[in-house]
């Protein structure tokens, strides 16, 4: 009897750990390649790394890699959006309940979420709130005092947009979509994360941990693998600091979605409806304590989905193509990980080079979205195929909803 072959590349960095990588089918860049090996070089790092199938070039690390680590956190591996990530749930509408114009949707969405940013993100920025909803004030009430705990230690951590951010998209990436699955069922999807603060939390963790090194005299591939070591002050105050943007994350994305059922049941002529079915809200972003192999391990996943053995997941396309409600395998070669979407496969300012806006309008001709230039890098034609990305992970995840877009939010 034949052993299967494995599903993923395996590549073996001189004086590293190995990679396992699912990128059959999809292109992995010689950046991407050289980011994976300098990672699987650190000391620290290991039984081996998992690469996922939407791997691309990011800031130190590669976005869609999972990082096991012994004693250490890198946190630009873990990067700036932290506790970014998905939330989605299923309607009782079906899709003939939708009006014929969808237009009216999306503005309703549009005018309950703040999105997008102006004003430099000063006093005057529309994807900021001016005046907090009482379901932020509640929200934040709960989070305020482990930020304030964290931010005592580090004063400068305070200095920028907290409670004003929780409950609004973001730009970039970040969405709110109405879907509908292959029973014409309606599902709502957003994607977002620790909006400002994350980002402050991140960028000042990744200067502190340069630093710290630098003044050791470390010798580093790339400076932006600095590290922190379990058992100092900052290697605390890191984790005490990333697991509360983690939580942020997860409350911004639950406001939001209320927010959005809320908008979508006071548009004209819509039905009544209920909106707490196979709710899902995961994170792509972020560092956690997980057991693998009989060893403890923090576990860094930078675009990567946990995908344990029968949990659910959200791996989107992007603005034109399909997204996926999946339920995890628990492959632990993967260290039960599986994609985060379809992937970038060219940068924002090459997808601009390269792409009008008459080619977007083609794209996204059956959406309601906006198709302007401000969001051709976000075109589809800018991602990866999902469909050949889910295919290299098959042995990591199982569809159980596949989700086509008909209104998409941008910020």
């Amino acid at each position: 009897m034949t052993t299967p072959s494995p599903s993923y590349v395996l590549l073996e960095p001189a004086g590293g750990v190995p990679v396992k990588a699912w990128v059959r089918g999809v292109p992995l860049e010689d950046e991407a390649r050289a980011q994976l090996e300098n990672v699987a070089r650190l000391p620290f790092v290991g039984p081996w790394v998992a690469v996922m199938p939407d791997v691309h070039w990011g800031i130190g690390a590669t976005v869609g890699s999972v990082i096991p680590t012994r004693g250490a956190i890198v946190p630009a591996a873990v990067g700036v959006d932290i506790g970014c990530g998905m939330m989605a749930v299923r309607t009782d509408l079906a899709a003939s309940h939708l009006p014929d114009d969808l237009h009216p949707v999306r503005t309703a969405i549009e005018r309950a979420v703040p999105h997008g940013r102006t004003d430099g993100g000063g006093p005057g920025d529309r994807g900021a709130w001016r005046h907090l909803p009482p379901a932020t004030v509640r929200a934040w009430t709960a989070l305020q005092a482990r930020f304030d705990a964290v931010t005592e230690r580090h004063p400068r951590l305070r200095k920028g947009n907290t409670a004003n951010h929780l409950g609004t998209l973001g730009t970039g990436n970040h969405f709110i979509e109405v879907c509908l699955d292959e029973a014409d069922r309606v599902w709502f999807l957003l994607h977002s994360g620790s909006r400002g603060v994350g980002n402050r939390i991140g960028t000042y963790f990744i200067e502190q941990a340069r630093a710290s090194l630098e003044a050791r005299d470390a010798r580093l591939p790339d400076r932006d693998l600095a590290w922190l070591e379990e058992g100092s002050p900052l290697f605390h105050d890191y984790v005490e600091a990333v697991s509360w943007a983690q939580d942020f994350a997860a409350e911004n994305r639950r406001l939001m979605m209320a927010s959005v059922v809320e908008a979508v049941r006071a548009v004209d002529g819509m039905a009544p409806f209920s909106a707490e079915l196979e709710a899902v809200n995961c994170h792509h972003n972020y560092v956690r304590r997980e057991r693998h192999g009989g060893e403890d391990l923090l576990v860094t996943r930078k675009g990567a989905v946990r995908a344990g053995r029968g949990e659910l997941g959200i791996i989107p396309g992007s603005m034109g193509a399909r997204s996926f409600i999946v339920r995890g395998k628990g492959n632990p070669d993967s260290f039960e990980s599986c994609s985060h979407g379809a992937g970038r496969a060219m940068s924002r300012n090459a997808a601009k080079r390269r792409y009008s806006v008459a080619d977007h309008v083609a794209a996204t001709a059956h959406v309601e979205c906006r198709k302007d230039a401000d969001v051709v890098d976000e075109t589809p034609m800018a991602y990866k195929d999902i469909d050949a990305v889910m295919a290299a992970q098959a042995d990591l995840v199982e569809v159980v909803h596949t989700l086509r877009q008909v209104v998409c939010v941008k910020g």
